[in-house]
């Protein structure tokens, strides 16, 4: 499938799918996305409600690890450790990584080299990437992964329901409350009455929270 590389509203390039009609991230903002909905809403949230020193997140849609790079930034500033598990079934492309500003776009030109290592990195292994952020990328179909009770949060960034409705199901949202510990929380852009309804059938408390630029709300999901 061809893909492009395209600059959205705040500046940071995303990958443009032609033939879906279909963003990775925002074209209003991909950096503004990232942090709105999984680091203020996911991460954040997370944090001020269940204080802890070490938090492990699971990624559904690993894509260009802007998500990944913007996590390990903040735990930094949290003074937090952060394991972190990325699932990505088709991998982004070397030459795609090579054209993504977002180092320079976030004003973090000095850890272009992390940006890097984030992605070059092999899969299916652990790796440390800084003292504070251990990353493990799978390359898979996340519906097949098997995980029970291990993540704090995870960030649901699949590609949306209009073009993989199949993703946004009640058993997929069944395999992602498994793998969620106690008072976990999970977060995605979407706002759709499907998908809230999917959460909500498997035991999901959710929220619609105020959305990133260009969308009006967004869904946040507890497991109590």
């Amino acid at each position: 499938m061809k893909r492009e590389i395209i600059t959205t509203s705040d500046g940071s390039k995303t990958i443009f799918l032609p033939e879906w009609n279909e963003h990775y991230h925002s074209k209003h903002g991909a950096i503004q996305e990232a942090y709105h909905v999984f680091i203020k809403q996911g991460l954040y949230h997370f944090c001020h409600s269940e204080p802890k020193k070490s938090v492990s997140i699971l990624e559904i849609g690993f894509g260009t690890g802007l998500n990944a790079f913007i996590t390990l930034l903040e735990a930094e500033n949290l003074g937090i450790y952060i394991d972190y598990v990325g699932i990505e079934a088709f991998p982004v492309e070397v030459n795609e990584i090579l054209q993504l500003n977002y180092p320079t776009q976030l004003s973090v030109e000095d850890k272009t080299d992390i940006f890097n290592k984030i992605h070059d990195v092999s899969w299916d292994e652990n790796h440390v990437i800084t003292h504070n952020f251990k990353l493990k990328k799978q390359n898979n179909d996340f519906v097949n992964i098997n995980y029970f009770e291990k993540f704090d949060v995870i960030y649901f960034d699949a590609f949306g329901a209009r073009v993989q409705p199949e993703l946004w199901t009640e058993s997929v949202f069944e395999i992602m409350y498994k793998a969620l510990l106690k008072n976990g929380v999970l977060v995605t852009y979407s706002a759709k009455g499907s998908v809230r309804r999917a959460m909500q059938k498997v035991g999901f408390k959710v929220e619609k929270c105020p959305g990133p630029p260009g969308k009006r709300e967004m869904l946040k999901a507890m497991k109590c």
